[in-house]
């Protein structure tokens, strides 16, 4: 599996993991620096890598009174501003494809919502921007399905593509992470990034606003950790319960710095098993 270069560092392959995180939506200048701040101590202090994420928009929003975010000026010059001050590179969601010239003279990584990811004009959109793409897996699309939505991309000119689980549909207003889908996706020769607190998420759960299970956020992690995933996705947020969305899936820093340690103990036993450093999840045509 070929690293792809995020920023300044290099994502899958025999490279750290890497978390990518932030609060989900820009709610203020001041909660973004802030949490960004408090994802530099721990990161730095466990030696992993931060792509900061926060979104400018969320446009899947289960009610029209939900918050959606600052929009794209407002929202884009605070993650200028994340990167001027912190020197972490930095993601953000894109949804229209006129969002993309402008948001990748921005960003060191395009994210391509789960909703979305069948979008052929958007996808080819972001691949002509000729920064990396991360295509979150739909809660509807099968592991096996990301085949196609990785060649549009790659086909296109592109090679330097992600894909993140973020779990999948199960029933009403649940979600189901299938850890086989890891290996699969991972044989796509893509790395892969385990969407942690998304993937605990309840769909529309709670009426207007979804719900979501963080008591299992620790549990899931550790499972993808094992299983051998280039980074970890999680949304942060420094007070969960007066988050403008996810309230209920949202990890505070102190809960990330506790789940990093805890996957990254488990990253370390598992390269030693397999008696390869090097190795991450299976290569194409690789069996297990």
């Amino acid at each position: 599996m070929a690293a792809v270069t995020v920023g300044e560092f290099p994502v899958g392959g025999s490279a750290p993991l890497v978390l990518i995180a932030g609060p989900d939506v820009v709610e203020s200048r001041a909660l973004v620096l802030d949490t960004c701040e408090a994802l530099v101590e721990i990161t730095r202090s466990l030696s992993v890598p931060l792509i900061f994420k926060s979104s400018f928009m969320k446009a899947n929003r289960s009610s029209g009174t939900s918050y959606m975010g600052p929009g794209r000026e407002e929202g884009l010059a605070v993650l200028v501003e994340v990167k001027e001050r912190f020197g972490v590179p930095v993601t953000t969601d894109i949804h229209e494809t006129s969002d993309v010239e402008p948001v990748a003279e921005v960003v060191d990584l395009l994210q391509i919502p789960a909703f979305l990811c069948r979008q052929t004009p958007l996808a080819l959109a972001a691949a002509a921007s000729r920064r990396p793409v991360n295509i979150k897996k739909g809660q509807f699309v099968g592991p096996a399905g990301m085949h196609s939505l990785v060649r549009k991309i790659t086909e296109a000119g592109n090679p330097n593509v992600l894909l993140t689980e973020r779990g999948t549909t199960f029933g009403y207003n649940d979600l189901v992470v299938d850890m086989r889908g890891l290996a699969e996706m991972g044989r796509l020769g893509t790395p892969v990034i385990f969407d942690v607190t998304h993937s605990t998420q309840l769909p529309g759960a709670a009426g207007d606003t979804s719900g979501g299970e963080r008591k299992y956020a620790a549990v899931l992690a550790r499972a993808a950790g094992g299983a051998g995933v280039a980074g970890l996705f999680c949304e942060v947020h420094p007070d969960p319960s007066t988050a403008l969305c996810d309230a209920d899936a949202q990890v505070t820093p102190e809960q990330m710095r506790c789940i990093l340690e805890q996957v990254l103990a488990l990253d370390v036993a598992r390269r030693a098993l397999t008696g390869d450093e090097a190795r991450a999840l299976p290569t194409p045509g690789e069996k297990l």
